[in-house]
């Protein structure tokens, strides 16, 4: 290799290198601008099928992706007709249990507390009510905290009407020109870097349509075993609880902790023994259990391949950036992220860097 090709060679690298710093700052920048739009194009991704479905069956595209956004639309307006109510309902219940609750632990939970540690604790319904307050309302409590991140992830009040508007109408136009995109990001593509580069889309699509169109299997499945498990043991809130539980099951850990708190609370307030209260933490070691050993496995196969410490640092990196849709976008991104990581490996063992010392 003579010198001058040396020298492209590393301002190319170096070039190629900076483009994407760029990339990554702006995206960074304008996450709040732009999760609409991925949001968008995950829920074109996932819906895309559908859609390509009623099109060989010679329905028009247009038509066939109005008919997919309104059965979208539907399913959405029937889960908050369905779990909002019902949650209202839950928290006005509380409120007015919340006395005789108290007064519970007051007679079980604190001379045990006393008889071990010596610590005499005494609840009452006001001292309570005045704490939630102070949390929910103070400039350093916890809701102040959620609305501050809900704001800095995009989903203020410009946020929100972005989301509820933008998000369908640019989903309508990715769906119905989606082989337009498809043939037009694949005409851009380099000639030499061909090859490879539609190698690394159809392994990505792989990865991530394994993923997300079996996690919508596994939502459906889980949904129906919570509410269902749920309403065995009795539980008045069986139906937001376990729909609530089943849904948020693709996001990892926070669905299952969210769902076990809420069944946890309700239990509690509900069933006068423990009894009751261990039926339902069995229905969710069960639920538990079989997915993750049995529903996933079957349905989306091996997942993305991510280690759980991987998977929690996603969570945690997306859920900073794009707020409380970066958890939404943390999995699937990491999909393609973890094909793009494979490539380079490959790339790497096959170096000469790596094998200048053989």
């Amino acid at each position: 290799m003579h010198l001058d090709d040396f020298r492209f060679e590393n301002f190319r690298n170096i070039a190629w290198i900076a483009a994407g710093v760029v990339i990554l700052w702006g995206l960074y920048s304008l996450s709040a601008v732009l999760t609409p739009f991925f949001l968008a194009a995950i829920l074109a991704y996932i819906l895309q099928p559908i859609v390509a479905w009623l099109h060989r069956r010679r329905v028009p595209l247009a038509v066939s992706v109005a008919g997919v956004l309104v059965l979208e639309a539907l399913v959405l307006v029937l889960l908050l007709l369905t779990v909002l109510p019902l949650f209202i309902k839950e928290a006005s219940q509380l409120a007015r249990e919340l006395p005789a609750f108290l007064n519970r632990l007051n007679e079980t939970v604190a001379p045990w507390i006393r008889a071990k540690t010596g610590i005499a604790l005494t609840l009452d319904s006001n001292s309570v009510m005045d704490w939630v307050i102070a949390t929910v309302q103070g400039t350093d409590g916890i809701g102040m905290r959620v609305i501050d991140s809900l704001r800095s992830g995009g989903l203020g009040l410009m946020g929100l009407f972005a989301t509820v508007v933008l998000v369908p109408v640019v989903q309508f136009y990715l769906m119905r020109d989606w082989k337009l995109f498809h043939s037009r990001f694949d005409a851009l593509i380099p000639r030499g870097w061909h090859d490879p580069v539609r190698d690394f889309f159809a392994e990505a699509d792989h990865a991530l349509g394994q993923y997300l169109h079996g996690q919508v299997l596994v939502i459906l499945v889980m949904t129906v075993f919570y509410t269902l498990g749920l309403y065995i043991t009795g539980l008045e809130f069986f139906l937001p609880i376990g729909i609530i539980t089943g849904v948020l099951v693709f996001v990892p850990y926070v669905g299952a902790a969210t769902g076990f708190l809420l069944a946890t609370l309700a239990a509690v307030m509900q069933f006068p023994s423990w009894g009751g209260l261990l039926w339902v933490w069995l229905v969710f070691a069960i639920g538990q259990g079989i997915e993750g050993n049995f529903i996933t496995p079957k349905l989306v196969g091996s997942r993305i391949g991510l280690h759980p410490v991987a998977v929690i640092f996603a969570l945690l990196a997306f859920g900073q950036v794009f707020g409380f849709p970066g958890l939404l976008l943390a999995l699937p991104a990491s999909a393609v992220l973890l094909v793009g990581l494979r490539k380079l490996r490959e790339l790497y063992l096959a170096s000469s860097f790596y094998n200048s010392g053989r």
